[in-house]
């Protein structure tokens, strides 16, 4: 599953092509360390929570985070699909930030 093309697209859409793309990449990092919801999210990014809430449902739609609870206890953990694509992340966010 590693490498495979199609991943790789979708992932470089999702983190470096599209709006938004650079918080999608702040949430994952942050997922990578710790399980959190989304007001814990929000908190830690200080970003808005409907920001994080219509990027999680991105990442959510595409596969990138799985998450565990009900109602305001939702905690959200990165994928095994994203786990088994980290190098393609990695590499992504290695090229992101030399553009900088």
């Amino acid at each position: 599953m590693a490498n495979d093309p199609d991943s790789k697209r979708l992932l470089w859409f999702l983190f470096a092509g599209s709006r938004g793309g650079l918080n999608r990449l702040r949430i994952i990092s942050i997922l990578k360390k710790t399980p959190l919801n989304t007001n814990q999210l929000a908190k830690e990014l200080s970003l808005d929570y409907k920001a994080i809430q219509h990027h999680i449902k991105v990442l959510e739609k595409n596969n990138m985070i799985t998450k565990a609870g009900e109602k305001y206890g939702i905690m959200y953990f990165i994928s095994t699909f994203l786990e088994a694509n980290m190098e393609t992340l990695e590499e992504i966010e290695g090229k992101l930030d030399k553009s900088k």
